[in-house]
């Protein structure tokens, strides 16, 4: 009896002599590709697809993969696909099966997590692996029982399992909008095709509506890009201070101190260096992990991070590291990237240190199976000090929110150890006397202002394997007498060493003569220099409150909601690490309601002075030609200071003080007419995110905390404010041209009347727009939120969080969602 042939549903369903798709023909070679095409048809979905059996296994996952593992999407299964429809890229034309625009989107390889097989699948699970150029790591597919009417139809679940390339939900759909075949938009793929027409997607009418805005708008010159391809150079790591308590405070993000060698790393796409903290070379040492960065095409910049190497609890373990870059350990290298110094051979490190993570955090994406973002939590910190002990950790690191890096040890950075441990000089060390022995104890010196200074011995730590290691380094540096004074006592029966060589030790304290008490040797320090090596005084940590005076604390600001000035100050003082991405070196202007939001309110962008030290002021020249000084923040201290000048909102330019004339980011404002339900704004939000995709821009959503929705499009600092201007201005009009009887792009009221103003004007030069996390002087104080755009499908309102929601905003704005929220490297296209 013939075999059934698995093509014959897609070629019945297809007419060739119509559309370019390739005939449906099994091929008996047994590879194991998978491939994901986005496929703008009916509606907008991904077509998964596995190679078995010589054809692909077809899905439409109709929101597309998801790498959050809590995120179930689901996969309709399809008709089987032939393997040449692999490499298929273009548009199947309208009426036809599947008709519209379809992009390579990603493609590699997979298998079956040991012990399963591509078998399962008829069992109705299958557990795999991809090495994808987008889609990593484990991933489920489970197939439900259907339901009463469903019929033939199977339904899966597509979900990503928790491991090293897990992220936010959104990490993959919103920002990856190119072919990885062609580097092509969906709008450019659909452009080479007669254009199909889809309801609320871009089609015809936009299509012309560009033409049309374009055609009435004088070309202007690209601004030239600067391409840098070499790593940037080595810089000194800023250090941390050692303190006796955890700071206090949403003033501080705190990060687990991790277990190993402090590593800058230095990466342009394929070139990779990696730096010890004095500025080594040690590419080759870590050549593992500078292999896999290369891999992540990233671009020129420097990465401050910890390199460690897991120990059999799975937590990051000194000794372990130290065996695998030894060899007598197989297992992996981990970099856990905690800072961002440069970028496209910008100097970063001016900005705030939260600022800095954020940019790193949407560079890294979900990292790799080795190189992770460090995560962090603001204010809380005793809490993860408590975790990090309890499991046997070092400690944790606790930032200044709002710093800036400093190449040298500061009371920016302070680190909080479980139990102590520092460097320490080997200066001798006594043989064993008990069988199976070698070494005995080593002696011990730090550095101070005279010199080597005798710190004691440590006898244990010691094992079969770095005993003998150690022990035959030590015979190399042999000398005659001691490198420094030792007690009579101590030196009975020592042999000195030249004191070169670097120790790690963990100890209980130093006693009255100090020496170190319950000493235990935990490896060598290669990345340090013994005449750097000096005695780690533990300081009380630093007081660090607010030194700006908030006066008529109980002053009512918000009468309905009881809001005090005091408590408006507070607010602005515990969201200042998260606003400060967003605000931070922005001219601003102001809204000022001295007597309460509910009297006399007025903007302000210029200052002679009167709000104090804290509030910066830049030189701008205006229309006039004239310069004026605006206003700007750098601190938290800052926003505490405007507070007590009686400022309740901030609203920012689309560009920054060191070059306000490059804006890097857009902002279309949707300010619906009264009467409109906040579903309207809701899915004009979507819509406009769509066709931005379509043009390969990444967008995000920001409720305003006033009537409607921002979408947020980040941009790389190039083009000028006239070029932007001149987009957002033809794309506006486009899209009201498009759909006249949803959008406006005119302030008109008469035109704005049961339809959607699209505010484009925010994006000239002077104009401001209201910045994340800033409380809105209306009713009830609520906040400007950023959110992620399956979060904005259930919120009900666009003042959905509130001035009471401090406590939730610090906790949300740290999650896997909203992580690298607001930051693309993208320009603007050629339209």
């Amino acid at each position: 009896m013939a075999e059934a042939d698995p093509l014959k549903e897609y070629n019945r369903k297809r007419d060739f002599t119509r559309t370019k798709e390739p005939a449906g023909k099994r091929e008996r070679r047994g590879g194991n590709s998978f491939i994901v095409q986005k496929h703008d048809a009916t509606r907008l979905h991904y077509d998964f697809r596995l190679e078995v059996d010589g054809v692909l296994k077809s899905w439409a996952v109709t929101r597309g993969p998801s790498l959050d593992p809590a995120d179930k999407r689901l996969a309709v299964r399809t008709e089987d696909h032939p393997l040449s429809y692999a490499s298929f890229e273009g548009t199947i034309p309208k009426g036809e099966y599947g008709g519209g625009t379809v992009m390579l989107w990603d493609e590699g390889t997979w298998e079956p997590v040991p012990g399963k097989s591509a078998k399962d699948l008829a069992k109705g699970h299958l557990h795999f692996v991809l090495h994808g150029q987008r889609m990593k790591g484990e991933w489920l597919l489970i197939r439900l029982k259907p339901r009463p009417g469903e019929g033939k139809r199977e339904n899966w679940l597509l979900r990503k399992i928790d491991d090293a390339y897990a992220g936010p939900a959104e990490d993959l759909v919103g920002r990856e909008l190119t072919s990885i075949k062609s580097g092509r938009t969906m709008g450019e793929i659909a452009a080479n095709a007669p254009a199909i027409s889809l309801k609320g997607k871009r089609g015809k009418a936009f299509d012309a509506a560009m033409s049309e805005a374009e055609r009435a708008t004088p070309a202007r010159p690209a601004p030239k890009r600067s391409k840098l391809a070499k790593a940037p150079p080595f810089q000194a790591p800023q250090l941390a201070t050692l303190v006796d308590a955890v700071p206090t405070g949403n003033n501080w993000l705190h990060e687990i101190k991790y277990d190993g060698y402090r590593s800058l790393v230095s990466v342009a796409g394929s070139r990779v260096q990696v730096f010890t903290r004095s500025g080594l070379d040690w590419t080759d040492r870590f050549a593992s992990l500078a292999k896999e960065v290369a891999g992540m095409n990233l671009p020129p910049m420097l990465i401050d991070g910890e390199i460690v190497a897991l120990g059999p609890n799975g937590n990051p373990d000194f000794s372990t590291l130290q065996q695998v870059l030894k060899g007598e350990n197989k297992g992996a290298l981990h970099l856990f990237a905690f800072d961002l110094l440069s970028l496209d051979g910008e100097d970063l490190t001016w900005q705030p240190n939260i600022a800095r993570k954020e940019k790193l955090a949407a560079l890294l994406g979900q990292g790799s199976a080795h190189v992770h973002l460090s995560d962090h939590i603001v204010g809380a910190g005793e809490k993860l000090f408590r975790t990090m002990c309890e499991a046997g950790q070092e400690g944790i690191i606790c930032k200044r929110a709002d710093a800036p890096y400093r190449g040298a040890r500061t009371k920016n950075w302070l680190k909080v150890k479980c139990t102590r441990r520092q460097e320490f000089v080997i200066v001798g060390w006594m043989p064993s006397t008990a069988s199976g022995r070698s070494l005995r104890n080593i002696l011990l010196a730090q550095h101070d202002e005279q010199g080597l200074v005798y710190a004691g011995k440590v006898g244990t730590g010691f094992n079969a394997q770095n005993s003998e290691r150690l022990l035959s380094q030590l015979k190399a540096r042999a000398r005659q007498t001691a490198a420094l004074q030792v007690p009579r006592s101590e030196a009975r029966g020592a042999k000195w060493v030249r004191p070169d060589l670097v120790a790690e030790i963990a100890f209980a304290e130093f006693t009255s003569d100090n020496v170190v008490r319950h000493g235990s040797f935990l490896g060598l320090r290669e990345d340090k220099k013994a005449k750097d090596v000096s005695r780690e005084k533990v300081m009380a940590v630093p007081e660090q409150e607010s030194d700006v005076h908030v006066s008529n604390r109980d002053r009512l600001i918000f009468p309905e909601a009881k809001v005090t000035k005091g408590q408006l100050a507070d607010y602005y003082e515990a969201a200042g690490a998260i606003m400060l991405p967003w605000i931070a070196h922005r001219p601003i202007s102001l809204v000022r309601c001295p007597q309460g939001r509910a009297k006399k309110c007025f903007f302000q962008k210029h200052d002679s002075g009167s709000f104090g030290d804290h509030v910066k002021h830049v030189p701008i020249r205006e229309k006039d030609g004239d310069e004026q000084d605006y206003l700007y923040v750098d601190d938290i201290d800052g926003l505490v200071a405007c507070v007590q000048m009686g400022t309740i909102e901030f609203h920012g330019w689309g560009s920054r003080v060191e070059d306000v004339e490059k804006p890097d980011r857009l902002i279309f404002d949707l300010d619906p007419d009264e009467g409109l339900d906040f579903e309207d704004v809701k899915k004009a939000a979507r819509d406009i995110r769509r066709t931005l995709e379509d043009i390969g821009l990444t967008s995000f959503p920001m409720l305003s905390g006033g009537k409607g929705v921002h979408v947020v499009v980040p941009l790389t600092p190039e083009a000028e404010w006239p070029k932007v201007k001149d987009f957002a201005d033809r794309f506006s009009r486009a899209l009201a041209s498009a759909e006249p009887d949803r959008f406006t792009a005119t302030m008109s009221k008469a035109k704005r009347k049961g339809r959607i103003f699209i505010d484009w004007l925010r994006n000239q030069r002077g104009a401001t727009a209201v910045l994340p996390y800033v409380v809105r002087a209306r009713e009830n104080a609520p906040v400007a939120v950023p959110v992620t755009w399956d979060e904005l499908e259930v919120i009900d309102r666009p003042g959905a969080y509130t001035i009471a929601d401090i406590d939730k905003l610090l906790a949300r704005a740290g999650s896997r969602e909203l992580r690298g929220w607001g930051e693309a490297r993208q320009t603007l296209p050629d339209y």
